[in-house]
């Protein structure tokens, strides 16, 4: 299995190796410079990655008696069903276009994102490696990026992750690179950077996760990763058409019912839901089915390739079966890259930057990327 180093730095690579410098700091964190000219517009807070404050608020959490079966502990069961998947609302992006009919067959899901504890459990036995502990091979970058595209300093060719390093002040939305670090150290471990840990947080979701490492937990585990079709279902929880995993009450209305950005992104989150990062798992109600955080949190994987004109492909008046997605990745952004779709928003999901905790927001990442708010969860049929 190729183990490249996390992607998302293949974004902020492009803009600094076309027209760009770095400032190094000696805490080990690149800071990437304005660009020379107009970056397009970020499509969601999984366009940028985090430097992950310690959550502030959290408590320790007692798990909820989940009403499962002796062999699929820690699992819903999820059963069979027919939606319409797709866009809900005008917050809707093209590829999220045409809404279309979907059968799902009945599968088990975790309740929660895979936590920080599990993920130990599987290094431990295993010896597991991940993607943002591995130092980023270039011969493997390059494939990911236009022809031509120059080799970036060698210091950036270090095993680090990007992480959220909110602004003081408003910016421009335009640019990511505002809010962005690539920082030394950063993975699993350390969603900080080196000197962090993650003591006392084995409840929280696991992060800094590439594609590559959900894969290889969940064969571990005897599990697979859910299909985009088999999350929206889930997610949906049952309710028929609606925005959100509890139903069309907006995600700042009542009382907190995600862990997302309140407040001004990035400069400012009010933390009306208590925490500024990571929540530990199942801090919010459940959906219908029981299960936790499918809005805000972490983004999480999927099984499927990402292509943004996949819908149009398996609309049909009977509907599609059990689809497994597209038999290639295609993202008109970056053509060049290699996509698995990603789901569910994260912490730093906001409606004035995006909306990726509606239930049908498509999102995607390369398989090498490994952010701080990016997880996973699993499925087993």
């Amino acid at each position: 299995m190729k183990m490249i180093k996390n992607s998302l730095i293949f974004v902020l690579l492009t803009a600094i190796m076309i027209c760009a410098s770095c400032k190094h700091k000696t805490d080990g964190v690149v800071h990437v410079a304005g660009p020379a000219f107009p970056v397009k517009k970020a499509l969601c807070c999984e366009s940028n990655i985090p430097r992950r404050f310690a959550a502030i608020g959290a408590q320790p959490i007692t798990m909820p008696n989940l009403k499962v079966d002796k062999f699929h502990k820690g699992m819903i069961w999820i059963k069979a069903g027919t939606f319409m998947m797709g866009a809900d609302n005008s917050q809707a992006s093209p590829d999220e276009y045409p809404k279309h009919k979907v059968t799902v067959d009945g599968f088990w899901m975790d309740a929660t994102e895979v936590t920080n504890a599990q993920f130990a459990q599987f290094v431990k036995a295993t010896g597991y490696i991940t993607t943002a502990e591995q130092k980023p091979q270039w011969n493997d970058l390059k494939k990911q990026l236009p022809p031509g595209t120059p080799k970036p300093n060698d210091s950036l060719l270090v095993a680090a992750s990007l992480v959220f390093d909110p602004p003081k002040h408003p910016v421009d939305l335009n640019d990511y690179t505002q809010w962005w670090a690539w920082k030394k150290g950063a993975d699993w471990k350390h969603p900080h950077g080196k000197s962090s840990n993650i003591k006392g947080k084995d409840n929280y979701p696991v992060v800094h996760i590439s594609w590559y490492d959900a894969v290889a937990y969940s064969k571990w585990a005897g599990k697979s990763l859910p299909t985009e079709a088999e999350w929206e279902w889930a997610a949906r929880g049952g309710l028929q058409n609606k925005i959100y995993p509890w139903g069309n009450e907006p995600v700042d209305a009542g009382k907190p019912k995600a862990n997302t950005w309140q407040g001004h992104f990035p400069d400012n989150n009010t933390m009306e839901d208590k925490f500024y990062g990571l929540a530990p798992v199942a801090s919010f109600p459940p959906n219908g089915y029981g299960l936790y955080d499918m809005a805000g949190n972490v983004w999480e994987w999927c099984a499927d390739y990402y292509s943004n004109s996949y819908y149009k492909t398996v609309t049909s008046a009977n509907g599609v079966k059990n689809p497994q997605g597209p038999a290639t990745s295609y993202d008109p952004e970056e053509p060049y890259s290699k996509k698995r779709v990603i789901r569910g928003g994260s912490f730093l999901c906001n409606d004035s930057y995006c909306s990726g905790y509606r239930v049908a927001r498509r999102m995607k990442s390369t398989e090498d990327s490994g952010m701080e708010h990016l997880g996973f969860r699993c499925v087993s049929n």
